[in-house]
Order: structure tokens, then C-alpha cells, then sequence
């Protein structure tokens, strides 16, 4: 018995003298198709145990005009302001070895496989990015594509696999106007997402027959935004967007990103806990996070087009 408490005590010794090279390794790790971080500012200052997140929307108003040098009746400007709470909760993924392979690299003289650890870590990403992107109806969260706070209109052509290339170029610029037209043009679009079999024809149809530029390029180096601003406008194709639109029809989303407009919470992120004895065979590293929904602080910098 004492023989096998000390294997015991030797193996939970290995494990833990290798989960903070694997967890270097994991945190390193980039995964590029996880689309959240590059369409979503992510805030992680709230306190990693806090219950809720406080936000305000707001809502602008007043105009300036002329008046009498005499005048007591000065117009006036000023923000309306509605707060709002969002849940922060706990998740959870994490990874274990077995006897086996433990003592296999002990004797080996080698590293734990980080593999399982890589895919715990993945496994958080997918969440997020899910969360993110279309919400979660459990906890009460909507993501990107289905905010019901979010201004929702029809494309004007749609139908993008019979409408010619300046009726889709003319979808996607009156997309970024309009979002342009319902801020005063205060605030312009710089983000556009899509399905990705809309984003791929227009990737991969030309302009004309005749030409060798696609849809895609002649888009980001003609459209309004860019234009306006000099700026390069950035446009992805993304999932869930398919039938996200009003009678199931596909839906585009044109939005400025921008953390005063949209922010994600994740006051824990994704961290490893201690090692310890699972069952007589097994060691095992939890895993756990604490998320947040997303925040469309100002919903008339976002719009959705339905119908391409």
C-alpha cells in the first residue's frame, strides 16, 4: 500500500512539474480560423468572479441652429442613456493522462503530450467564438448576428447568384450608407460580414468577363467607407449567416468595430488549475473560464441586410 501511495505521489509530482510547460506551449498557440478576436473587441478588466457586467447604451440628440445674439432659448444636445446588465458565467474544459502514459514518459525521459491540453484550449475558443457570433439562448445572450436591439433592412437586388456584379456592389455600398444614414453620419461601417458562400462569389467572380478582378478586390478598393475615410474596409466571411435573416434568408451584417460600439466580456479567460488524482489511474488538469455575453452598446452603428 505505502508502495503504491508514493507511485502516486510521484506521478501527481511529474504531472505537475509538466503542465506549466504545456500550458506555455497551449497559450502560445494560434488558431487562426476562430473568428471573434478579429471582428469583436474583447474586454477582460472586469474582476475574473464578478456576477455582472453594467453598461450603458446611449442614444445622441440635438441639432445646432442659428439664433439671436439676445436669445434664452439655446438649443440643446444630449445623450439618452439606457443601462444594461449581462451575466457573467462559469465554464468549464479541461484534460487528464493516464498511469500509463505518465510513467511511460517518466521513463522515457520525455515531455507530457500537449495534446490534450491543445485541445481543451480549443475547445474554450469554440465556445467563445460561438458565444460571440450567435449568442446563446440558455444564458440569454445574443452574438453579432442576432441582436435584436440591431436596425434589420432588406437588400435592395439580393439574390447575389443571378444579380450582376454592380447590383451586388451596390447591395454592399448601400449596406455601409445606411448605416452611415441612421448615425447622421457620425459613425461609418469599417466591418462587414457575410455567409461564406456569399463571401467566395465574391471571391471568385469577376467583374466582367473580360476582367481578371474579382468582386471582392474591386469592392475593398471601391467602397463608400474607404472612400470616405482612406481606410481599408474589412469584410469576412462567417458562419451562421445563412439563414439568419428575416424568413430564413441570408443575412449580411455591416457594423464599425469598435469597443464603444461592441465589446465582448471574458473577465476569467481560460486558465488551467492544479493536478490532482482523479482516480487510482488517472490525473487530471480542470480547466475553467467565466464569460460574458456581447455588449452592442450602440446599436445604430450595426445593421443587418437581408436577403442577399
Amino acid at each position: 500500500m505505502t508502495f503504491k501511495l508514493l507511485d502516486a505521489q510521484a506521478a501527481l509530482g511529474f504531472v505537475v512539474s509538466q503542465t506549466s510547460f504545456i500550458e506555455r506551449q497551449v497559450n502560445e498557440t494560434v488558431y487562426p480560423d476562430i473568428q471573434y478576436p478579429s471582428l469583436i473587441p474583447v474586454d477582460t478588466s472586469a474582476s475574473p468572479w464578478a456576477k455582472t457586467v453594467t453598461y450603458y447604451s446611449s442614444d445622441q440628440f440635438g441639432k445646432a441652429d442659428w439664433i439671436n445674439g439676445n436669445a434664452d432659448d439655446i438649443p440643446m444636445a444630449g445623450t439618452e442613456l439606457a443601462k444594461h446588465e449581462t451575466g457573467v458565467y462559469t465554464a468549464g474544459i479541461g484534460y487528464g493522462y493516464g498511469l500509463e502514459e505518465i510513467s511511460q514518459a517518466q521513463m522515457l525521459g520525455i515531455n507530457l503530450p500537449a495534446a490534450d491540453a491543445m485541445a481543451a484550449r480549443r475547445a474554450y475558443e469554440e465556445m467563445v467564438d460561438r458565444v460571440a457570433l450567435l449568442g446563446d439562448s440558455s444564458k440569454g445572450f445574443y452574438g453579432l448576428v442576432n441582436a435584436p436591439s440591431v436596425t434589420a433592412g432588406s437588400a435592395t437586388t439580393g439574390d447575389w447568384a443571378t444579380a450582376t456584379p454592380a447590383q451586388i456592389l451596390a447591395d454592399v455600398n448601400g449596406a455601409l450608407i445606411s448605416q452611415a444614414t441612421g448615425t447622421l453620419f457620425t459613425a461609418m461601417a469599417n466591418t462587414i460580414v457575410m455567409p461564406y458562400e456569399k463571401y467566395l462569389l465574391l471571391a471568385t467572380r469577376m467583374v466582367s468577363d473580360t476582367s481578371s478582378v474579382s468582386i471582392l478586390n474591386w469592392l475593398l478598393a471601391n467602397n463608400a467607407y474607404t472612400a470616405q475615410t482612406g481606410q481599408p474596409l474589412l469584410i469576412r466571411g462567417m458562419r451562421g449567416l445563412n439563414t439568419a435573416g428575416a424568413g430564413g434568408t441570408a443575412r449580411l451584417v455591416s457594423y464599425r468595430r469598435d469597443p464603444n460600439v461592441l465589446k465582448l466580456h471574458i473577465p476569467m479567460v481560460h486558465r488551467f488549475l492544479p493536478a490532482y488524482q482523479a482516480s487510482p489511474l488517472r490525473w487530471e488538469i480542470p480547466g475553467i473560464f467565466r464569460l460574458g455575453g456581447l455588449d452592442i452598446r450602440r446599436p445604430k452603428e450595426v445593421l443587418y441586410v437581408d436577403g442577399i
